[in-house]
């Protein structure tokens, strides 16, 4: 078993219950058992700018899926909650994403970890530091340190009914 992080994020739809619903379904994915789950953050939209703010979150998972497993695994979950890749960082019914696998360091064409471009989002980040802050990214440094480094302006905390 290893320790994986999933960034989760949704504005289309009710994209709170989408978040949640996905948190859900990782929870129930062979092999993995749920460690932690982040509160959930509305973020302004990132890339392309006229769309309704997002939901966000990220989890924790012990897993003994291989990284590619694991992503083909996030991409049935967004499949069945009827995610249409039609434009990139355009409006989504539900984003999985592997943030980080520990001890993997992986570039390929199909999955990158860590996630390429974590270091520089907010809505990763936040939701990341609740569940890991001293997860150390190689050559990046913790998570609390990166999200120092950021400007978290227009995100907010939700609070959980």
């Amino acid at each position: 078993m290893t320790l994986a992080y999933v960034a989760l994020g949704s504005n289309l739809g009710d994209p709170r219950q989408q978040v949640l619903d996905a948190v859900a379904a990782l929870a129930g994915l062979p092999e993995t058992r749920l460690l932690r789950r982040s509160a959930l953050y509305r973020t302004p939209p990132w890339g392309v700018l006229q769309q309704p703010s997002f939901i966000n979150a990220a989890v924790e998972i012990d897993t003994g899926l291989s990284p590619s497993a694991l992503l083909q695994a996030l991409l049935a979950i967004e499949q069945r909650a009827g995610r249409v890749r039609a434009e990139r960082n355009g409006p989504r019914i539900l984003d999985l994403d592997v943030l980080h696998v520990d001890g993997v360091q992986l570039d390929s064409p199909e999955l990158t970890l860590p996630h390429p471009r974590m270091a520089d989002r907010a809505f990763v980040l936040l939701p990341l530091n609740d569940v890991a802050p001293g997860l150390t990214l190689p050559g990046l440094g913790t998570v609390a340190e990166l999200l120092v480094r950021i400007d978290p302006a227009g995100c907010e905390r939700l609070l959980e009914p």
